[in-house]
């Protein structure tokens, strides 16, 4: 078996309508579908929800879940905030750039641009406290290929080590960075 694709993704909201409305202005997806049930299809658990779907892209379904009757929503305090996210691709810097400045006005606090180089990104939260990530790719066919042809290693070697292999190390030099 093969998967085909994410058929969707699903985390916890804080309150779905204002999930749907804040993704549907600060990020122009869709609302695709809402699903409400009294008891969990797949345990017959007795709890309430929402269930809301939204657009991402190219067939990518972010789903959320309002959960009136759980305690509070929480996350793990032992995983740092940056962690856990969700990233959305971008086309071009221009795209990137915009989305930032449109973010911004609507008053989301944006850090970033953040230059990966393969990727230059931006980061913030939406008002469940997910952290996002919009993501533009810049990076050289060469330098994917670089990066593929040392991805076993560097797994293999962080396995046993656990410490950062300098495989890719170039991606952070600077000399490299002046280049860009």
């Amino acid at each position: 078996m093969k998967i085909d694709r994410i058929h969707h993704v699903a985390y916890r909201c804080k309150d779905a309508k204002e999930t749907v409305e804040w993704y549907v202005k600060h990020l122009n997806m869709n609302f695709v579908l809402a699903i409400a049930e009294d008891l969990v299809p797949s345990t017959k658990a007795p709890d309430p929800y929402m269930h809301v779907f939204l657009d991402a892209g190219h067939g990518n379904v972010l789903a959320f879940f309002e959960l009136p009757t759980a305690p509070a929503m929480g996350r793990d305090i032992n995983t740092p905030a940056w962690v856990q996210h969700i990233a959305f691709k971008v086309n071009s810097m221009t795209e990137l750039e915009a989305a930032k400045a449109q973010l911004e006005a609507g008053g989301v606090e944006v850090l970033g641009i953040t230059d990966h180089a393969i990727f230059k990104s931006i980061y913030f939260f939406d008002p469940n406290g997910h952290r996002l990530e919009l993501a533009c790719d810049v990076g050289t066919p060469e330098m994917y290929q670089q990066l593929d042809d040392v991805k076993w290693a560097m797994l293999e070697e962080w396995s046993q080590t656990k410490q950062a292999p300098k495989h890719a190390a170039w991606m952070h030099d600077q000399e490299f960075k002046a280049l860009d």
